[in-house]
């Protein structure tokens, strides 16, 4: 069964087909799979091999184009035609001589679409500069245009149906927070911890279920907080470590990512001077955002508030987020950061993360929030606090915590 109701891919496909018009692009050729799966509901880790979806514009149907043994996945998980799922023999997987291009090339041309305009997703992670070169040559009658961030920016305003998946991935991301929050303590590994937060992400609720995130939890401790994007290791917690916990509740691929700074015992004097500082700043941020406002001004803000302390952010404050796929769940278009003109609408969403890292720690405390008709709502309800854990004595021969 599918996410969405037809009518709303179609919805999403009329739009896609104004974008292409606009930009001149009479074939848009889909490789990104969160923008496969916002247009056709396909849904598969087959994404390590070529694959897209093709869009011809005076067309009703878009053609699923991927690996053989994947189709009847597509024809499974997707809305359109049966016979517009092509699938590519496996000797073009993986092989010095063939290329997945080869053969798509060929069937673009066989369909009469091989001398249009075709614009191709060119600056993400799927398509491959040997892809590009191989479709190239096989489609030597086509003039190429650049179709990034087109599907993107379709995606920027979500449905009401979006939006609540959104919030069941939130209730994801509170309960796999508290339960790795809970799990913290000197003397457990990095890597407990983040088991925990999986299990918890996955397992869900006794009403639905979780999925995987595009990232994995994020769990630097001690003095590595001051370095963003690590992920854990089996180094084991100690009395005064801070941990920054990032990670994000997963339904139907879409992502509410939530981040928290917690404190075994008592917290550094840098630290507990920090937190009041960033909590003022994220208040200050959701009580301006509200639509017409551009993301600059909403990075304005923030600055102006850590600026009346001393300090900078070098980093983007956030940015749009929702459907994704590994290794990223933002949406890669709106950012809050300085000279965004992005004007904020009812049902955009973003991760704000107003992180700060310096040589040796660092803090995280971030929220996903939504664009609301009159201002924003947080997706989240989980302490906002530098959040202290006392340390707890394990008592080896009982087996208890005192």
């Amino acid at each position: 069964m599918l996410p969405f109701d037809f009518l709303e891919y179609q919805d999403r496909l009329k739009k896609t087909k104004k974008k292409m018009e606009e930009r001149g692009i009479e074939v848009l050729l889909v490789t990104d799979p969160a923008n496969m799966n916002y247009l056709t509901g396909y849904d598969a880790w087959s994404f390590y091999v070529h694959q897209m979806v093709a869009i011809a514009i005076d067309e009703p149907q878009p053609i699923w184009l991927g690996r053989y043994q994947d189709a009847n996945g597509a024809k499974v998980k997707t809305w359109i035609y049966d016979e517009n799922v092509i699938g590519y023999p496996d000797y073009y997987v993986h092989s010095d001589k063939y290329h997945p291009m080869d053969y798509m090339a060929e069937i673009l041309t066989q369909i009469g679409q091989g001398n249009r305009n075709i614009g191709v997703e060119m600056d993400h992670y799927y398509f491959s500069a040997k892809a590009f070169e191989r479709l190239k040559k096989g489609l030597p009658n086509a003039v190429f245009k650049d179709g990034g961030l087109l599907v993107n920016e379709v995606r920027l305003i979500k449905s009401d149906q979006e939006i609540g998946y959104m919030k069941k991935a939130a209730i994801l991301a509170e309960r796999a927070m508290h339960h790795g929050i809970e799990s913290i303590r000197a003397g457990v590994r990095e890597s407990e911890t983040a088991a925990k937060i999986s299990y918890y992400m996955i397992s869900g609720t006794e009403e639905f279920g979780g999925e995987y995130a595009s990232i994995v939890p994020l769990l630097p401790s001690g003095k590595n907080t001051g370095i963003p994007h690590l992920t854990w290791s089996d180094r084991k917690f100690e009395d005064g470590d801070s941990v920054i916990v990032e990670l994000a509740g997963c339904y139907q691929r879409y992502h509410v990512p939530l981040a928290r700074t917690v404190n075994i015992g008592a917290p550094s004097p840098h630290l507990e001077k920090l937190a009041p500082v960033v909590t003022e700043g994220i208040n200050n941020v959701l009580e301006k955002a509200k639509p017409g406002v551009t993301c600059g001004e909403i990075e304005e803000v923030w600055r102006k508030s850590i600026g009346r302390y001393g300090l900078e952010k070098e980093a983007r404050l956030g940015y749009s987020v929702g459907l994704g796929y590994p290794p990223d769940w933002g949406e890669h278009t709106a950012s809050l950061r300085r000279g965004d003109n992005t004007v904020l609408q009812p049902n955009m969403t973003f991760h704000l993360i107003p992180a700060l890292w310096f040589d040796k720690y660092g803090i995280e405390i971030s929220e996903t929030f939504r664009v609301t008709e009159k201002g924003s709502e947080t997706l989240t309800n989980y302490p906002r606090d530098l959040i202290i854990k006392h340390p707890f004595i394990f008592n080896q021969h009982e087996g208890e915590i005192s």
